[in-house]
């Protein structure tokens, strides 16, 4: 994959890779645009910007093949078996807690999901399949997964080489740091009101 970094088609790869991994692939965009942005830091803002559109086509496509794929009046079709047998950490079970938290937390959910190294993709299709606000769907995922990747390219276009070892080292961990605080935020808001 990091071959496409030295090629001409890389921004056409990366913006693929990020609608892919919004709905099944499982290696995240992160790898793709560190490496096309630290190659060409001028355009570093444009790749998270493409990754970020490519990962919301992918987030719109997740969410059509939960709102109308997932299931039937009998129960899951069988792409949803599919998902639940292939896709690594989603299961029956993930879904059916997913749905509990989604009708309490939607936007949040969706939020942390889109900034965080969760898998992103267990969400668009949940959110999909629990026909939760396609507008406050898109809102969440167009906030988080914009922060994310932007977030990426521009510390590589401000900082260069020298940051890659801060972002593979603790990039996670201050998305999860950032996400905790942004959820225990929202849940004291609600305690208190």
């Amino acid at each position: 994959m990091l071959g496409w970094a030295e090629s001409s088609y890389g921004a056409v790869a990366l913006f693929f890779l990020a609608v892919a991994e919004s709905v099944f692939f499982p290696i995240p965009p992160d790898v793709l645009l560190i490496a096309l942005a630290l190659g060409r830091r001028r355009k570093a803002l444009y790749f998270g910007l493409l990754c970020s559109a490519g990962s919301l086509c992918g987030g719109m496509i997740g969410y059509a093949l939960g709102h109308y794929a997932w299931l039937t009046p009998d129960g899951f079709t069988a792409l949803a078996q599919f998902f639940f047998h292939n896709i690594p950490g989603f299961s029956e079970a993930v879904y059916a807690d997913l749905g509990q938290r989604f009708e309490e937390w939607g936007f949040v959910i969706i939020f942390t999901a889109g900034f965080t190294p969760v898998p992103y993709k267990l969400f668009t299709i949940s959110a999909g399949a629990f026909a939760i606000s396609f507008p406050l769907f898109l809102l969440a995922s167009a906030i988080s997964r914009t922060a994310r990747f932007m977030l990426v390219s521009a510390l590589i276009w401000r900082f260069g080489e020298p940051v890659r070892g801060f972002i593979d080292r603790y990039f996670n961990w201050l998305a999860i740091a950032f996400a905790v605080l942004l959820v225990g935020g929202f849940a004291l808001l609600k305690l208190l009101t």
